[in-house]
């Protein structure tokens, strides 16, 4: 693939940096990425994935834009209330970025679709707010040995982990997937941001903080998070990283379908 002159002016800031340059994004340019849920973290990864130069993104969501998402879901104005999210967040991606190709799939990812949908990507990016798609995500990833970027957010806190459970780390230990760090549904899964509220802001970063290492899983540049979690406390400001441990007992066997 050979970058044209209106490519190589609209990514030179990725272009001059010696971890990314031309290699690498050519190598956006022909990766697809799935992004499952266009909420509060959905909206800055599909922005700053499609500004990157992702060839290709699918966008998963089969929700309604309301006036109590544009707190923090910024690919949303007063008037797309009502609209399908998935729909104004295509046409929003195509403005910013014409190189894209948006693939629309306006339903919920079940246990159903999941496999035949995530066969189609390179990368998925997981936004979605509840435990039960997060594990069909996961599932559906580790049986497809597909890098899964998963995020998630409290009220002023979020986190971001990156699963490749079919590796090994230097042990000859298998990689976590995501029923290591949430080997079951919590107790209080119903206290959602509906009912206790989040900040815009954290969703944000964390959305941002997917994109980047979603960036870094295509080009291979910088440390993978895999086997870890990144965890982002907004009210004091702090960020640590946690080596997740694989779990034995959790009903993947952490060694792939083909393991």
């Amino acid at each position: 693939m050979t970058l044209t002159p209106t490519q190589l002016d609209r990514y030179k800031r990725h272009i001059l940096l010696k971890e990314i340059g031309g290699a690498g994004q050519q190598a956006l340019l022909r990766a697809r990425v799935l992004i499952v849920g266009m909420g509060g973290l959905g909206n800055p990864l599909a922005q700053y994935l499609a500004a990157a130069g992702v060839g290709t993104l699918g966008l998963v969501d089969d929700d309604c834009v309301d006036l109590s998402n544009l707190q923090r879901q910024i690919l949303f104005d007063t008037h797309h209330v009502g609209a399908a999210k998935i729909d104004v967040a295509a046409a929003r991606v195509k403005a910013l970025n014409p190189d894209v190709e948006v693939i629309c799939h306006p339903h919920r990812l079940t246990g159903e679709n999941a496999a035949a949908l995530i066969d189609q990507y390179d990368v998925v990016a997981d936004g979605c707010d509840n435990f039960e798609t997060r594990y069909i995500v996961n599932d559906a990833c580790f049986h497809a040995r597909k890098t899964l970027v998963s995020g998630a957010v409290g009220q002023f806190d979020g986190q971001v982990a990156t699963f490749k459970p079919w590796l090994r780390d230097g042990d000859n230990v298998p990689l976590p997937c995501y029923r290591s760090l949430v080997p079951a549904v919590p107790d209080d899964d119903g206290e959602d941001c509906a009912t206790l509220g989040t900040m815009g802001a954290v969703a944000g970063m964390i959305g941002a903080l997917q994109a980047l290492e979603v960036i870094k899983e295509i080009t291979g540049c910088g440390e993978s998070l895999a086997g870890k979690v990144l965890i982002f406390d907004g009210l004091r400001a702090h960020a640590r990283t946690v080596k997740l441990a694989w779990d034995p007992a959790n009903p993947l066997n952490g060694t792939g379908k083909n393991g």
